[in-house]
């Protein structure tokens, strides 16, 4: 079979990984940086071509495609995909599930529509409205997360009522769009990313925050150990997953008071943390599900919204 993978960096962890997978399994394997592409858009023969360089241009033709695009790119890259999926070609996640995770708000309230338990969230446009919005998560300490935040950049902390005023105010000010969540204090800066392939979780991991730091992400020193989920976890993050109609996902689960509760769904999640916090060969469960996922033909957009 021959897989695109479609990142700008061939020598990240996770790209890395793909490829040593696909090729073991004996596929033909590209990496393609989705900047360098560029479409032919007609009814007849929708192409997508690949310019290496002034002089080389080559269309692009794949079975099947694996999205790494990211966050700054997911307009452009997200293009690009919705040109192969026009040409019929495979994608283990469609470009319109992408968009509907990048997109913070659409992604809680998409949740929220199917019962998905999160932390409560509020969105509001007017100045006037922010005492309201603090007030709605239950008061400081709160969190502010950018609605296009990723890997754990736009998320702050406000510990106090003063804090969280001025940070919304600031945010209103350079007119970023923005939300005021919870602060989940009984996780003590840990939560669960579960690796969710279809409709299975692969594997999971616990990762916690250094001393003082609320992020738990892996690239901002957090540290990962295998961990063993809870059957309504592992419920909550296939069904979470399923809302976005991603069939590869990163879902990151806090346990609450009230039971656990999804933070966030990550439509590229990193393989390196994982892989190494709990053995499990990621990538080659990746591949394996394409393989058999693929054959029922290109796939259609799932979920709603």
């Amino acid at each position: 079979m021959k897989i695109g993978i479609l990142s700008r960096n061939r020598n990240l962890y996770s790209t890395k990984r793909l490829v040593e997978a696909a090729k073991h399994r004996g596929h033909d394997v590209r990496v393609i940086d989705v900047l360098k592409c560029y479409m032919n858009i007609t009814a007849n023969e929708p192409a997508v071509y690949y310019q290496r360089s002034a002089e080389f241009v080559e269309p692009l033709q794949f079975d099947a495609v694996i999205p790494r695009i990211g966050a700054s790119v997911t307009n452009y890259g997200c293009a690009v995909l919705r040109q192969f999926e026009v040409a019929n070609v495979y994608s283990i996640n469609e470009s319109i599930a992408i968009t509907r995770s990048r997109d913070k708000l659409r992604a809680h309230q998409l949740l929220a529509r199917k019962g998905i338990g999160q932390p409560i969230t509020s969105y509001a446009h007017s100045a006037r409205a922010t005492d309201k919005l603090i007030e709605s998560v239950g008061g400081p300490p709160l969190i502010l997360k950018l609605t296009a935040s990723t890997h754990g950049t736009g998320v702050l902390l406000a510990e106090t009522h003063k804090a969280a005023e001025a940070l919304i105010n600031a945010f209103r000010g350079i007119g970023t769009d923005f939300l005021v969540q919870e602060f989940i204090k009984e996780a003590g800066g840990s939560d669960i990313r579960c690796l969710v392939v279809g409709d299975k979780v692969i594997a999971a991991m616990q990762r916690t925050a250094t001393k003082g730091e609320y992020r738990s992400n892996l690239h901002r020193g957090g540290k990962a150990e295998k961990i063993k989920l809870r059957p309504e976890e592992r419920s909550l993050a296939v069904r979470a997953a399923a809302v976005m109609g991603l069939d590869l996902a990163g879902v990151d689960i806090i346990r609450s008071s009230h039971g656990p509760v999804v933070i966030e769904v990550n439509s590229s999640p990193g393989l390196q943390g994982i892989e190494q916090a709990t053995g499990i060969d990621v990538a080659g469960k990746i591949i394996q599900y394409l393989e058999i996922d693929c054959k029922a033909g290109p796939n259609k957009p799932k979920g709603k919204g």
